[in-house]
């Protein structure tokens, strides 16, 4: 049998191998340990703001609920990434199959766009608390919450939907080794024998329309809210709301930064180790994940004294 025959025959199985690193493969063995760290402080962080939250009343606001909205995309998307890029790290488990490949593809792609949107509709929350404090209890409800909810998993969905659906109706012609850890759509169309030139279109004219928008509408936001601040009279207050809306910025733009960076190797291709875009990619599910939680939560003094009080609380269950 040849060659070429062993691989067709390989397609028929209906899997395909992600191939890490492919010119930089001594990257895994350093990657694995930091990234396993990020994954466990993800988790943990976000486990416990979730938790914080739920169990402690006076937290049952809408700002907080937005939080645990944060919290929720973030365990959900390093999920979907990043167990399956430690097995292939540890134990060379590269095979995905067709199915499990397209699922990750559509997680990874709406549940990015829905963290975009949450962020544009916290910096909302945050201008009109800080630029209309009198009107904030009548805006932002519990309603308006659950509607920002049902927006953000509504807009998402049904704009993400079509790039699986595009990359699942082409035909694969016995290519199965995808060169990367996870399974991004254009790695993975990459692949095929038909023309991708609709795929391509979709997913840069997807993405900068969900992710513009949003990133648009948050500088404005926080654009009047620094007017707003400047105006303040209290030193304390100015100094206050510039280090929390401002740490909240600097991490939307982090998160923003390095999709943009993503995009920019991809163009630059000849000029880039084609590892590097697989590296960023890998990154941006965990680092955003592993900070929120602590540039959004921790950070807060009411969510930091309802941790000490579920530790406390704890300690004296356990003595007992």
């Amino acid at each position: 049998m040849t060659a070429h025959q062993n691989e067709t025959t390989s397609t028929e199985a209906s899997d395909f191998l992600l191939n890490c690193f492919v010119r930089s493969t001594s990257w895994q063995h350093w990657l694995s340990l930091p990234l396993s760290l990020l994954f466990l402080l993800a988790m943990g962080a976000n486990g416990i703001l979730l938790i914080t939250i739920w169990l402690e009343t006076s937290l049952h606001e809408p700002m907080y609920y937005l939080l645990s909205l944060l919290s929720l995309l973030d365990i959900v998307l390093c999920l979907t990434v990043i167990p399956k890029v430690l097995a292939i790290f540890w134990f060379d488990l590269k095979p995905i199959s067709f199915s499990a490949c397209f699922l990750q593809m559509f997680i990874m792609n709406c549940f990015l766009a829905m963290e975009s949107c949450t962020f544009m509709v916290m910096a909302y929350d945050r201008y009109v608390a800080i630029c209309h404090p009198l009107r904030y209890p009548s805006i932002i409800t519990d309603q308006f919450v659950a509607k920002a909810a049902i927006f953000v998993l509504v807009r998402n969905v049904l704009l993400t939907v079509p790039i699986p659906i595009l990359s699942l109706q082409l035909h694969y012609c016995g290519r199965t080794v995808i060169e990367n850890c996870i399974c991004a759509n254009m790695s993975v169309s990459r692949l095929s024998c038909d023309d991708i030139t609709i795929n391509r279109l979709y997913q840069f004219a997807g993405g900068w329309t969900l992710l513009g928008s949003d990133l648009i509408l948050i500088f404005l936001s926080y654009t009047f809210i620094l007017r707003a601040v400047l105006r303040l009279k209290a030193v304390g207050a100015v100094t206050k709301a510039l280090s929390t809306c401002g740490s909240h910025f600097i991490l939307i733009l982090f998160f923003s930064t390095i999709l943009l960076v993503f995009v920019l190797t991809h163009v630059a291709k000849k000029k880039v180790s084609p590892d590097v875009p697989v590296l960023l990619n890998v990154l941006h599910h965990v680092i955003p994940a592993a900070l929120n939680p602590i540039v959004y939560g921790v950070r807060t003094q009411e969510i930091k004294q309802g941790i000490q009080r579920l530790l406390k609380l704890s300690c004296s269950v356990s003595r007992q």
